[in-house]
């Protein structure tokens, strides 16, 4: 069959020939038809300046890179020769397209395209590669994307979990020698060793300098909770004055009360022992802060206080509407704030409320150490006005004063127990379930668990021994039990509580230690986790600055310099 048509008679002059070098490059197949190298010239120029494309672009494109894959198909590429009989182009009749260059005949063999040809003509079973669309190709540069993205993060995580460790370690280590330092200090302080090789007067130098345990970061965290609840400056001023207020208005209700008395005494009798007796059996006692304003613990939005009035006889309830309609008008005469007075018989209290903001109450409770159970005094029961107060409210009302007696004898100045009781506090209004716990027994668990240990707590680790006492059962019927030290007889702090509360509580003490354990402190405390510092902020040594450096090596050189000379 003749390669070249007839048709192509009316063309152009013929293009230059290839150079003789590419004669040997390839070799002329078997299977070339000896026509076409009998072709006449003119008819071989036309068809070789009509047929001379470059190489697709995309069989360069698809060979890049691709140097494994093998050629195939080289008895369909034949050589087109002019009158002289060296090779001017190459012709593929399987692609039927035409190029001048060996080296573009290799790579066409090796392009997808002849392949593709080579496998849908000739061997069906020739394994071509596919040629990804554009959309796969955004997926799977998204897909790398992500996964460069998710390594990044893995080292990320890697780093910071190196910094943690280290700084774990750091702080174990600091701990450990602030231990053996406080050890070796009690055992100086108990025995102090001899001189050694020492003249007798001089001093003896102490074992261990003791050095300050570093802030650790629950630490940070306990101290930035206390300072978002701790109450602010407007706040405190609206407390300290309405109490101060209420206190000023009681004693002169006080006053007047006594002068009241004192004048039907003197009418009756001029006897001067009776008429004293007269005036001290009337007269009130004083006025008593108690709970959290007396123990120092205030939170933020915390608008109720109380204060006791002590009474030298049994309070009743004409005394008390008395107290409650005379406080109004001492009120006015000295402060220019206006005050709301209420009553509340039953609850054998008076209740002050100012008008300004922040609005504030004062809750002032009627009580007296008469209304004890005192068997020498059962006789006296007889002549009891019939307008008492409730008897059990009293006794309330005079165990809250010996509360807040004992919390400042033991509590007040303990290290970190106001603190750990007011985030306890917080932790009871934000959680109902520790809003089970009574306040009094929560206040006597802390002292207890912080007063026992061996030394001084940071807040974070008096919190931590906190739960941990909670976790082990304490408050759990069959557990060790919480004794008030403010009672005669055996009274278990925590009677109020049920059985179902107790072991609620329980079980969150336990899942806020693990928490704890897992350095996320931040979730019991309902506050953002800290960022972590660097690693050179862990570095506990101070860097010697170039100056140092360069004195420390001057100083180094002299020594050496003397020492050559004294040689």
């Amino acid at each position: 069959a003749d390669f070249v048509p007839a048709s192509a008679a009316a063309a152009p002059a013929a293009a230059p020939p290839i150079p003789s070098a590419s004669k040997t490059a390839t070799s002329k197949p078997a299977s070339t038809p000896a026509a076409v190298t009998a072709a006449p010239p003119v008819a071989v120029a036309v068809r070789v300046e009509k047929t001379m494309p470059q190489v697709p672009e995309e069989d360069c494109n698809q060979v890049v890179g691709q140097g494994d894959i093998q050629p195939v198909g080289h008895d369909y590429v034949e050589k087109v020769r002019n009158a002289d009989g060296k090779v001017i182009r190459f012709h593929c009749k399987l692609c039927e397209c035409s190029f001048n260059d060996p080296n573009a005949k290799d790579m066409h063999l090796k392009g997808r395209r002849h392949r593709l040809q080579y496998k849908r003509k000739v061997n069906p079973e020739l394994p071509v590669e596919i040629k990804p669309s554009n959309r796969a190709r955004k997926l799977q540069e998204s897909k790398l994307k992500k996964h460069r993205t998710m390594l990044k993060r893995q080292q990320d995580d890697e780093e910071l979990w190196h910094v943690e460790r280290r700084r774990y370690e750091d702080d174990m280590y600091w701990r450990r020698m602030e231990d053996e330092q406080l050890y070796w200090e009690e055992q100086r302080r108990r025995m102090a060793p001899p001189p050694l090789m020492s003249r007798r007067g001089m001093p003896v130098p102490p074992l261990l300098s003791c050095v300050r345990r570093p802030d650790s970061p629950d630490d940070r965290l306990v101290m930035a909770k206390h300072a978002t609840i701790y109450p602010g400056e407007e706040e405190l001023q609206a407390v300290q004055r309405i109490v101060s207020h209420s206190e000023r208005a009681l004693k002169m209700v006080s006053d007047n009360l006594f002068e009241k008395n004192i004048a039907p005494a003197a009418t009756e009798s001029e006897d001067p022992k009776r008429q004293q007796n007269n005036t001290t059996s009337t007269k009130q006692k004083g006025v008593m802060r108690v709970g959290i304003l007396a123990k120092g613990l205030l939170l933020r939005g915390d608008t109720n206080v109380h204060l006791i009035l002590l009474t030298s006889k049994k309070p009743t309830i004409s005394l008390l509407k008395n107290i409650a309609k005379q406080l109004p008008k001492e009120l006015a005469t000295f402060s220019e704030d206006q005050y709301t007075v209420q009553a509340h018989p039953e609850k054998a209290s008076v209740v002050i409320l100012s008008s300004k903001e922040p609005i504030m109450q004062v809750t002032i409770s009627l009580t007296s150490p008469l209304m004890r159970d005192d068997p020498a005094a059962e006789t006296d029961k007889q002549n009891d006005p019939p307008d008492l107060l409730n008897k059990k409210t009293c006794l309330e009302h005079l165990a809250a004063l010996r509360h807040a007696k004992w919390f400042q004898a033991r509590a007040n100045g303990l290290q970190s127990c106001v603190i750990i009781i007011r985030v306890l506090r917080d932790l009871s209004q934000r959680v109902p379930i520790w809003g089970k716990v009574p306040s009094w027994a929560l206040e006597l668990l802390v002292e207890k668990v912080i007063s026992s240990a061996t030394g001084p707590l940071s807040p974070g680790e008096a919190l931590r021994r906190v739960l941990e006492c909670m976790a082990t059962g304490i408050l759990l019927p069959d557990g060790a039990g919480l004794l008030d030290p403010c009672e005669k007889q055996p009274t278990d702090a925590l009677e109020s509580m049920k059985l179902q509360d107790r072991e609620d509580v329980t079980a969150s003490a336990q899942h806020a230690l693990r928490l704890l354990a897992f350095r996320q402190i931040h979730r019991v405390l309902a506050m953002d986790s800290m960022s972590v510092t660097k690693a050179g902020a862990c570095n506990r040594k101070r860097r010697r600055d170039i100056n140092e450096a360069s004195e420390g090596e001057g100083e180094g050189e002299v020594k050496k310099e003397k020492k050559v000379v004294s040689a």
